[in-house]
């Protein structure tokens, strides 16, 4: 669109975005299972208009919104009981990549500052560890060291971790759980070796810190995970997912203000005022802020107590349809309110299609280690009165895709693609782009083929082709 040149009526304004959003999905009515974490209506009015109350306060300055500082104090604290970090300080941030990536700083320059003789540092992932640990690498400077992963449970490998670890090793990474299974790692022993070998340990609890937590409370059984754990010294955790807060809130805990020290930043070298900055972001709206005090004072833990009961007993329904469907199977042994499935006998991502075209939207995850083809599962307060929508729409999903064509015989897709890349050239990329059905600049209608694909591409060809793609439609 051109600039505008003169201002527009406030309800021409409002009813041009409603026609933007027409063709958004309709997250409210439940079938949107991954990204969205839906409080209720009630909930969300409050959230929005604590939100809207606060959204041109800005967090930047303290010294003239002081009522911000209190808001964020007050969110961290919430979150560090939860957590069990007695001491533990931290702040506020715009998502879970952004906590993960002022963790990898903070463990960075705390290196610097104690081992003089580091050069390249590292640090270790298995492989089931969220992308953003990658992004705050690539950022940084620092190297991402992946180990891999128990082939059955899908939590990490201790003896693989530990045999990873080099002088160069700064911080080893668990998560609780990873948001691709829904599993915990074996937290205790990975914290444990972190101490043995003088190294900081990250728990990235961004999908499931506060869920997780409120289980505890409720007398679930679970393996510790928080800073009741020695040896574990930063925690992640998104109140905007199973917090139920407005995007985008998360908050990163540092077990001592010394580590957190090394995460802020400041500089006085220009003619400008000093910038000093807790977080990586200067300018902050309060409304999210704001929308997250508020979410946790409407919802209490009573609410979130009703919320994990409600969630889980969904939960445990939708795996037992999926299981109910022969050739289908979870994986590993999820412990939360998230969990993906495989299937032995089908293209997966033929049935995502299918399920999408009941209303249905999951999120489908490539092959990767141990870990084979599946579709993610993200289930929250809105999904639940929905399991038996959820399974006959499987049922029928199922049936679909054994009775039709799809995407074809995928053996000779994967030799057309090979054929391909045995040719590289300038032109390599845009032919794989094609036999995808990626077309530049438009978004699909369909991902079976696309996502089938890019399954059978080496991971970096795969991250060439889809940064080309986005770089097309924005």
């Amino acid at each position: 669109m051109a600039f505008p040149t003169h201002p527009l009526p406030a309800d021409t304004i409002m009813a041009r975005l409603a026609e933007l959003r027409a063709h958004d999905v309709p997250w409210r009515e439940g079938r949107l299972l991954a990204g969205i974490y839906d409080p209720g209506a009630e909930t969300r009015t409050t959230i929005q208009a604590a939100y809207s109350a606060f959204l041109s306060e800005n967090a930047l300055y303290p010294n003239f919104f002081p009522s911000l500082l209190r808001i964020e104090r007050d969110v961290v604290a919430a979150m560090a009981e939860l957590l069990r970090g007695d001491g533990a300080v931290g702040n506020c941030t715009s998502g879970g990549t952004e906590s993960i990536l002022l963790a990898v700083k903070a463990a960075r320059d705390h290196a610097r500052a104690t081992r003089p003789e580091l050069t390249a540092p590292e640090i270790i992932l298995p492989q089931t560890a969220h992308a953003a640990f990658h992004k705050a690498c690539h950022y940084l400077g620092v190297r991402p060291v992946v180990t891999p992963i128990e082939p059955t449970s899908f939590r990490a490998d201790l003896p693989a971790m530990a045999a990873a670890i080099t002088p160069q090793t700064i911080m080893l990474v668990a998560s609780a759980p990873c948001y691709s299974h829904g599993v915990i790692d074996p937290i205790p022993a990975i914290a444990a070796l972190a101490r043995e070998r003088g190294l900081l340990c990250h728990v990235d609890a961004c999908v499931g810190g506060i869920q997780l937590s409120v289980m505890r409370r409720m007398g679930y059984s679970l393996p510790d995970f928080d800073f009741s754990v020695p040896g574990v010294t930063s925690i992640s955790v998104d109140l905007h997912k199973y917090g139920y807060a407005a995007k985008n809130c998360s908050a990163i805990l540092y077990h001592t203000p010394d580590l957190r020290r090394h995460a802020l930043f400041c500089s006085s070298a220009t003619t400008g005022y000093a910038v000093i900055n807790p977080t990586v972001l200067s300018t902050r709206s309060g409304g999210p802020l704001a929308g997250a005090w508020a979410a946790i004072h409407a919802i209490g833990e009573t609410g979130y107590q009703q919320i994990v009961r409600e969630t889980m007993a969904c939960t445990a329904e939708l795996i037992a349809a999926v299981r109910s469907v022969e050739g289908l199977r979870v994986l590993g042994a999820p412990e939360m309110c998230m969990f993906a499935f495989a299937a032995e006998d089908l293209n997966i991502f033929e049935l995502d299609d299918a399920m999408a075209r009941r209303g249905w939207l999951l999120q489908p995850q490539l092959s990767k280690g141990a870990s084979p083809a599946n579709l993610h599962v993200s289930v929250h307060q809105g999904t639940v009165g929905h399991a038996d929508a959820f399974t006959t729409a499987l049922r029928e999903s199922v049936a679909e895709v054994r009775a039709g064509p799809g995407v074809g015989d995928v053996a000779a897709l994967q030799a057309e693609v090979l054929e391909l890349m045995a040719r590289p050239g300038p032109e390599t990329f845009a032919r794989v782009a094609a036999l995808a059905g990626l077309t530049p600049g438009q978004m699909p209608t369909g991902f079976a083929r696309i996502n089938t694909v890019l399954n059978l591409l080496p991971e970096a060809v795969v991250d060439a082709l889809l940064v080309e793609y986005l770089n097309s439609i924005y």
